[in-house]
């Protein structure tokens, strides 16, 4: 089965009460983990680049990762860019094969950025991508930007009719209280999302796929395995999964999740160098860490996502 875009997904995850995950690869070891528990669930999956993931492993390596996985589980994959800063990073994309990207031009003005945005409609949909826009910024670190809370802002409904009719995108990434990393609260803070502004949004563009960024549960487990093998990640905080699981049966058809997967992954390594210090070959280290990665997606497109069986 060929790439695909996102269309059809979302289309049947509106209407089935359920979400799509969208998991940021990096390296083999995750692209196997998340395929593997995909085809084992039968579920439909976007694999998503960002802009640190390319500089890390290069356009090419990731793209064919993402073709061996075509070939080994036949499933439907969107290959999609995350946080594409700027027009020429998703030109690149969309030349290079993406079925899909994100543009994020949430920190320009919202003139600006629905000026930037319709660029990459247009373009995208000429070669047959799709394209997800951002408004509102999330606080948080994604690869080396950091924005801080005092930054970060809500998504506001009054906008979202004027910019996806001017823009022409075909999904809305919004801020509802998500933010990047695993630390996205403060020791003792309650986590809690905007349900209201979710639902106005809903109300105001019906039928259309939201995404949420920065959904990363923070699953308790990996975090102390981390720490009980010499990590030190003591208040790191995630989104409850209720939370999630109850937005992917509103307007949310796309949830990313990229913090869980690296928590999984490191995880796995600490805790076999723990056990075996003697070792050195990376094929010792990061069958484990597979594993957990592979162990962490079932969960999500069980539990939380709501996706398996849909494929």
């Amino acid at each position: 089965m060929p790439l695909v875009t996102t269309r059809e997904m979302f289309k049947k995850a509106y209407e089935g009460g359920y979400a799509i995950g969208a998991f940021n690869v990096n390296n083999m070891e995750i692209v196997q983990g998340i395929t593997e528990a995909a085809k084992e669930e039968n579920a439909p999956l976007i694999l998503q680049v960002s802009a640190g993931a390319r500089k890390y492993a290069k356009h090419t390596y990731l793209t064919h990762l993402v073709q061996a996985a075509l070939e080994d589980t036949d499933l439907p994959i969107a290959l999609h860019l995350d946080h594409g800063a700027d027009f020429e990073i998703c030109k690149s994309c969309i030349d290079g094969g993406f079925t899909s990207v994100m543009i994020d031009g949430s920190h320009h003005s919202f003139k600006d950025n629905i000026e930037l945005t319709k660029r990459v409609v247009d373009y995208a949909h000429s070669k047959g991508v799709v394209v997800e826009g951002e408004l509102g910024q999330l606080a948080g670190i994604e690869d080396d930007v950091n924005v801080s809370a005092e930054n970060a802002s809500y998504t506001q409904p009054e906008q979202v009719e004027e910019f996806v009719k001017s823009t022409g995108v075909d999904s809305l990434a919004i801020a509802i209280g998500t933010s990047h990393g695993a630390f996205k609260f403060k020791p003792g803070q309650k986590p809690q999302l905007r349900f209201d502004i979710l639902k106005e949004i809903e109300e105001r563009l019906p039928n259309f796929p939201i995404v949420l960024h920065g959904a990363s549960s923070v699953i308790p487990k990996y975090v102390e395995i981390i720490n009980k093998n010499g990590g030190n990640l003591a208040d790191a905080i995630g989104i409850p999964e209720d939370m999630l699981r109850e937005a992917a049966k509103m307007a949310v058809c796309k949830i990313n999740i990229d913090s869980d997967l690296r928590l999984a992954l490191t995880a796995g390594i600490r805790e076999h160098f723990t056990a075996h210090p003697d070792h050195f070959d990376p094929r010792q280290y990061l069958t484990p860490a597979r594993s957990y990665i592979k162990e962490l997606v079932k969960h999500k497109l069980v539990h939380v996502l709501g996706c398996n069986g849909k494929a």
